[in-house]
């Protein structure tokens, strides 16, 4: 297999079907969400939240847990949907989580409608500056934007693993990067913190094995199913070996 393959190569209903049968699409945790949060003031009951690319819901269901605001989750597949309202449901917080399906390209919002933008380990889809550029007019003045972000943690760092990203993700970049982007677009930078290591291995890496067995045996002699699992195995390796000048990055900032 050509290891340079990214995730992005791959057929969007196997990607779905793989990754609606593990508890979270990227790296995160409930702490980390609930740290970004603090970050924000002012958020109650009145406010409007938007969960942009959200998956299955991890994070959206720790929002509805730690505020009382309302939540619109979007995301482009309607199998993480459907979970996300299961969830919801399930937890009896249909009344202040609606789950919509659309693309973050083309939001469905009214201009200034949403006190909070976030966005965990999705904004990547359109782009980092793209995405604060895009989804500025669906805040409101003084509302806060809150996204984690694959970023650079050193300014240098070996070839394997910078080429392995430029091929996955080209705007990667530092987190002095990352923020100097944010202030260009018109917020001000409120926190950035790093996500810790167990936001990838025990969240996100571990509990895709048994996901992958499953899967594999689901999908046996699908060599674009067998490719999927060896790209994400291939991965978990990558981030073992080069953790240290890379990680998630947690960016919040406020419209001015």
């Amino acid at each position: 297999m050509n290891n340079d393959i990214s995730i992005n190569d791959f057929d969007f209903n196997l990607i779905c079907e793989y990754f609606s049968n593990v508890e979270r699409q990227g790296p995160g945790s409930k702490e980390a969400t609930i740290k970004a949060l603090d970050f924000l003031d002012g958020v109650d009951a009145h406010s409007k939240i938007a969960d942009l690319g959200c998956g299955t819901g991890g994070q959206t269901i720790t929002l509805a847990q730690n505020t009382s605001a309302h939540i619109t989750a979007l995301d482009l597949f309607p199998l993480f949907i459907e979970k996300l309202k299961f969830q919801t449901d399930k937890l009896k917080l249909s009344d202040r989580i609606q789950g919509i399906i659309g693309s973050m390209d083309n939001l469905p919002f009214k201009e200034e409608e949403f006190d909070v933008i976030w966005s965990e380990g999705a904004i990547y889809n359109i782009g980092f500056q793209r995405g604060l550029r895009d989804w500025r007019k669906f805040l409101k003045t003084g509302g806060y934007i809150a996204v984690s972000e694959a970023s650079w943690l050193t300014n240098n760092r070996p070839e394997e693993i910078e080429h392995f990203w430029i091929e996955a993700y080209p705007e990667m970049d530092t987190i002095a990067n990352k923020v100097a982007q944010m202030q260009t677009e018109g917020y001000v930078p409120i926190a950035t913190f790093i996500l810790p290591e167990y936001c990838w291995t025990n969240n996100f890496y571990i509990p895709q094995i048994q996901t992958q067995k499953l899967f594999l045996k689901s999908h046996a002699g699908n060599k674009t199913a067998e490719d999927l699992v060896k790209n994400m195995r291939h991965e978990a390796e990558l981030y073992s070996k080069y953790k240290q000048y890379y990680g998630y990055v947690f960016y919040i900032g406020r419209k001015i």
